[in-house]
């Protein structure tokens, strides 16, 4: 199976199960409790990670909540196993940072 095939709605349920994310067969997302300074320690780990991948989530900083979504444009804006290798990097380097989930 491609990374970049398009997972259906049971595949999607047991990955979000698996990783702690949220979402559906549109997009994945997850927040993590951290703050401001520490999240721009881990954005800059995860944009490592996303250029290494070649995948590149959305991300969304506040003074307390980093949050990540994800969807892969070049399979018509649908969740797939992409998007959950880099959700798994992402809660990786999170917890490497002290982040915890929202």
């Amino acid at each position: 199976m491609s990374l970049r095939a398009p997972l259906d709605a049971g595949q999607v349920a047991e990955r979000l199960a698996a990783t702690g994310w949220a979402g559906d067969t549109r997009e994945i997302h997850r927040a993590f409790a951290v703050e401001y300074d520490v999240a721009m320690r881990i954005v800059a780990d995860v944009a490592a990670a996303a250029i290494e991948l070649e995948h590149r989530p959305d991300v969304d900083i506040r003074w307390d909540r980093l949050r990540f979504s994800m969807t892969t444009h070049t399979a018509g804006d649908v969740v797939t196993e992409l998007d959950f290798k880099t959700a798994e990097r992402i809660n990786q380097i999170a917890a490497a940072h002290g982040a915890v989930p929202a």
